[in-house]
């Protein structure tokens, strides 16, 4: 076999292998839009409350209209918790985040199911995962340290700059599976 015709071979095969490449690099693999680039318990001290926080990372370019609808385990019981969030196409991540929560066990696993829905509302992907906390809600304060932008204090805090305050009500955990 000539040795051009050799290297002409070989160079031919490499542009097939990296066009397969590039390929199933902008799909995604598997038809598969997001992934979770990272998940969370957020306990902001300063503010008293806690929340999940997960990241998507989209695997593809996304449409217009996409909404992500995140259904978060209660910690409290209950009906889980839903947030929809847009999917703005220019963004390289969607942050879904819950409303504040209350009773988080420390190394519990809380589910988190997660639904990419296209302009139509149809379904395009389904996401589960868990999340489990380092810490329980024992570490927040009973009530917010800080009361405004300007971080002035709680007056309600006064004396007590742990945030804990004795006989204060805590959350009903009785449903808390």
């Amino acid at each position: 076999m000539p040795r051009g015709f050799s290297r002409a071979l070989v160079a031919g095969a490499m542009l097939i292998a990296a066009a397969t490449l590039g390929a199933c690099r902008d799909t995604g693999g598997e038809g598969k839009l997001f992934e979770v680039s990272g998940k969370i318990f957020v306990f902001n001290y300063r503010l008293a409350r806690a929340t999940y926080v997960v990241t998507l990372r989209p695997l593809q370019p996304m449409g217009e209209g996409q909404v992500a609808v995140a259904s978060f385990q209660n910690p409290a019981g209950g009906a889980p918790l839903v947030v929809e969030q847009k999917v703005w196409p220019k963004l390289d991540k969607v942050s879904l985040e819950s409303p504040a929560l209350t009773c988080i066990v420390k190394n519990k696993p809380y589910a988190i199911a997660i639904s990419i829905k296209g302009a139509d509302g149809a379904v395009l992907q389904k996401i589960d995962t868990t999340l489990m906390s380092t810490e329980d809600q024992s570490i927040l304060p009973d009530r917010p340290l800080v009361m405004d932008q300007l971080y002035t204090p709680n007056p309600d805090l006064a004396g007590h700059p742990d945030g804990k305050l004795p006989g204060e009500p805590k959350p009903d955990c009785s449903k808390a599976g």
